[in-house]
């Protein structure tokens, strides 16, 4: 029996594996996240970076994993989870409200935000009724409070997760934002502000 065909299929194998491989990898580079939770204001340092791989096209300014020099020692400005992807937008000068003002973070499921919230983005939040085993659309009830808030921060978006917003808003209408579960909560894109 010859071993010569056997050899000319595993080596045929081996080299469209390496091209799908190849393929699949050129699609994704190297970009830098937080290796564990940071606070407003702290000073990165190499042991707070960590390289993860982000999928080419995916509109995110992700810092590339070859930038760690430009990172180290520059601060954060906010508070921000393990994992979150950095960007130049949450680098630099800590951003804390103002007097008489206060920043909430809310889960929102996909659907319940558009797509283009962004830092600086102007939003009206309203709350929205609880579902009661319909496949009926809830709709806002229009009695209900609408509170005005500016992004600071947005978190998971991109990657099809419930995201995480940060809004800024009056210290007593973030207590009443804050006190509604994640499912009852949408956002609408009013307009952009300069922050």
């Amino acid at each position: 029996m010859s071993y010569l065909p056997l050899g000319a299929l595993l080596v045929l194998g081996c080299s469209a594996g390496g091209v799908v491989v190849a393929l699949n990898l050129g699609h994704r580079q190297p970009v830098l996240a937080l290796a564990h939770p940071v606070t407003v204001g702290q000073t990165l340092m190499e042991r707070d970076l960590r390289e993860v791989s982000l999928a080419r096209g995916s509109g995110l300014a992700a810092i590339s994993a070859g930038s760690t020099d430009r990172i180290v020692g520059r601060p954060a400005a906010y508070t921000m989870p393990k994992g979150t992807l950095l960007t130049e937008s949450v680098l630099g000068e800590p951003q804390t409200p103002p007097r008489g003002k206060a920043v909430v973070a809310v889960g929102l499921k996909e659907g319940r935000f558009p797509a283009g919230l962004e830092r600086g983005s102007r939003v009206a939040v309203v709350k929205v009724p609880e579902p009661e085993g319909t496949a009926e659309p809830q709709l806002p009830d229009p009695s209900s409070p609408v509170w005005y808030a500016t992004v600071v921060a947005v978190w998971g978006k991109e990657r099809g997760e419930t995201a995480v917003v940060s809004l800024q808003l009056g210290e007593d209408e973030a207590r009443e934002v804050a006190a509604f579960p994640t499912d009852s909560i949408s956002v609408l894109l009013v307009r952009k502000e300069v922050l």
